[in-house]
């Protein structure tokens, strides 16, 4: 009776516990990064939210500035319900150039400040209005 023998490496079958911890050790290190990544975008969508919230609130304002037909030099400060401070200013602009022409420009800046956590945050809007002088 023969019988064949079948010859096996002398290795062993499976992985080391060095390799297991190297494994292991990279992964933890690829998952803090990945973490870290998800961290930071999570901050730049809040971050962007208050951005986001600020302009629609300046546009707001400086369009119900821009539409008002009295409108005249001053300047104002108001707080908002959700917690934006508005500061608005209407000066004269240009006004050697128009001291003949039958209208005056005026130059409106509106600024939305906020707090962003432990941040204040602030955006600035600048345009100009063209009226006709007051005889």
């Amino acid at each position: 009776m023969r019988t064949d023998s079948v010859s096996r490496s002398a290795g062993p079958a499976g992985f080391t516990l060095l390799e297991v911890l190297v494994a292991l050790a990279l992964l933890s290190i690829a998952l803090v990064v990945i973490l870290q990544l998800f961290s930071a975008n999570m901050r730049g969508v809040s971050s962007s939210d208050g951005y986001v919230r600020a302009v629609m609130t300046a546009e707001s304002k400086m369009r119900e500035i821009t539409d008002d037909e009295e409108i005249s030099e001053k300047s104002w400060s108001e707080t908002t319900n959700d917690g934006y401070q508005i500061e608005a200013a209407v000066t004269p602009a240009e006004t050697e150039r128009t001291q003949d022409l039958p209208v005056a420009l005026l130059q409106i800046n509106l600024t939305v400040r906020w707090t962003d956590g432990t941040k204040e945050r602030a955006l600035t809007l600048s345009t100009l209005k063209l009226m006709p002088k007051k005889v």
